[in-house]
């Protein structure tokens, strides 16, 4: 009971599927062109300005029986042709039927219709046009019931076999893409929908052209618009995508240690065979660590020891600079022995007569001042 209930809403969805398609149809139809209206016009007026020009010369109906029959049967065969004359546009093409038999296709531009032989079936548009369909709550491969929106783009190649192999041509191509929509949806799975989007197209555009071909019909292009999942696989989705997402991220992040594992590999056999590349190295460590900024660096007393020779930014140079400046202030300044200063002179550069420097050393040195030693 409930699948028959099914089966009916469907129907029935399938049924309004089609009303408003035809009412897009009919809300579709062009503004009138008076084009044909003015020329059948113009034709009759001069027709009718011939015959009372030659026939009816004189006004009045008090002519000769002969004349007003010439008069009615040139009118009534003018009336006819001038509304046997048809036209279609370029992006038309008119199927003629004569006593109910295919006759031609006619158009584009102006064609001729013999009067009360000749009848007018149906006019097909050969542009390409566009078509939305849907499939509601429709179970995928793996039992997930989803909504899924597309549209098509199609055209009429043969409009004899569009008007003659088919009722509704219009209506037959919605109803096949439709129908094709829900097998393909029912044959693949949920994870193929949403990551082979282009897949599931392609085998949508062949199922409607096994059936669309034979009327006269080619689909060009199909394209997936939306699709729905319901809210309770959401969540799950999201999580198998965040995972699917770490996962990639740290396979990357693997494989750049990897490379750089051999990269530095290179670099110590490089290294190993050239000491002078390695010194280099350790001197550009130490640039680029001064470029920073740093107010204070650390160096390792390895790296002084290594490069003691070349003296690593002119520190060594920098230590013996200091170390003879400090011995030279601990060696005395030697004063001549014959040379003393007169008494109670003070002494030379100190203020206040204090002595400072290798003098005051020289005094301690020779046991202090003169009237010390006395």
């Amino acid at each position: 009971m409930a699948r028959g209930i099914e089966m009916f809403a469907k129907k029935m969805s399938d049924v309004s599927d089609v009303g408003h398609l035809v009412a897009r149809k009919i809300n579709r139809r062009r503004k009138p062109d008076f084009t044909l209206a003015w020329i059948r016009l113009i034709f009759l007026g001069t027709v009718l300005s011939l015959l009372f020009a030659f026939v009816l010369p004189e006004p009045g109906f008090g002519a000769e029986p002969w004349r007003l029959c010439v008069f009615a049967a040139v009118f009534l065969a003018a009336l006819l042709l001038a509304f046997s004359l048809r036209k279609a546009y370029e992006w038309e093409r008119v199927i003629v039927l004569r006593f109910g038999k295919f006759r031609n296709v006619r158009g584009p531009g102006m064609y001729f219709l013999v009067p009360l032989i000749d009848h007018v079936y149906k006019v097909i548009d050969i542009r390409i046009r566009v078509l939305d369909f849907y499939a509601q709550e429709t179970l995928t491969g793996d039992s997930v019931t989803v909504d899924v929106d597309a549209f098509c783009f199609w055209m009429v190649w043969d409009p004899q076999r569009a008007a003659l192999e088919v009722e509704d041509y219009e209506a037959a191509v919605a109803l096949s893409a439709k129908a094709a929509l829900r097998n393909i949806i029912s044959k693949n799975d949920l994870t193929t929908f949403l990551a082979r989007g282009d897949l599931i197209e392609k085998q949508i555009q062949q199922e409607v052209e096994k059936q669309t071909t034979e009327w006269g019909i080619t689909v060009q292009y199909i394209e997936i618009t939306d699709i729905q999942v319901p809210k309770e696989l959401q969540d799950s989705l999201s999580r198998i995508a965040q995972a699917e997402r770490e996962k990639l991220g740290r396979t990357l992040l693997a494989e750049a240690e990897i490379e750089i594992a051999r990269k530095l590999e290179e670099a110590i056999s490089i290294y190993a065979k050239e000491e002078s590349a390695l010194k280099l190295r350790i001197l550009s460590i130490l640039n680029e660590g001064l470029k920073k900024g740093n107010s204070m660096m650390l160096v390792p007393n390895s790296i002084t020891e290594e490069l003691k020779t070349k003296d690593v930014f002119g520190l060594q140079a920098l230590s013996e600079l200091r170390n003879g400046a400090s011995a030279s202030k601990a060696v005395p300044k030697e004063t001549p022995a014959d040379v003393s200063p007169p008494p109670g002179a003070p002494a030379k550069g100190a203020p206040g007569g204090a002595a400072r420097g290798g003098t005051a050393r020289a005094k301690a040195a020779t046991g202090g001042t003169p009237k010390a030693r006395k």
